[in-house]
């Protein structure tokens, strides 16, 4: 195994965060990870907010319907991507991804929360004055882990073929 390798095997969703501030160079380096996820044709149709406030926190908890967690974060990351960007889904989740690794890698937890598609889109668009050519794809609260709840994943074998696949 490697550093790159370890850090992804080792991350895990967290939904319960110390009351410890995450640093500016974590932000920054994570939204450099973000910034640095492949898109189609480099078309990078993403902007990512960083909310701090406690008071805005709550308010994006409670519009979620699965991140209560989220009023206990020591940050929320809300990653849009532009609506005429016909794969700002598929860029955006790699943005998203890159960016739960990059914080990972500063041993700061995160928990994806689905935004595409949801009731509370436009509301979290509208509460963080996002202009509407763009819509919420991923929440990802943040913070130094409290508890990590380790579950197993599937076996390699149960998830993978090699050249066809047969069932079994």
């Amino acid at each position: 195994m490697n550093l790159g390798t370890t850090i992804i095997k080792g991350r895990r969703s967290v939904r319960s965060f110390r009351e410890t501030e995450i640093p500016e160079d974590a932000i920054r380096d994570a939204l450099e990870c973000a910034r640095q996820a492949p898109t189609a044709a480099n078309g990078q149709p993403w902007i990512i907010g960083v909310v701090k406030e406690k008071e805005t926190l709550a308010k994006i908890a409670d519009l979620t319907d699965h991140g209560r967690f989220i009023a206990q974060a020591r940050a929320c990351f809300a990653v849009f991507g532009e609506k005429k960007a016909k794969y700002y889904l598929e860029d955006c989740s790699c943005a998203t991804m890159n960016l739960i690794l990059g914080l990972w890698a500063y041993g700061i937890g995160t928990c994806w929360v689905a935004g595409d598609k949801k009731h509370y889109a436009v509301a979290v668009r509208d509460l963080l004055q996002v202009p509407d050519t763009y819509t919420l794809v991923s929440l990802v609260p943040a913070g130094y882990p409290a508890d990590i709840a380790i579950v197993p994943k599937k076996d390699l074998t149960a998830i993978s073929f090699s050249e066809r696949f047969v069932p079994r």
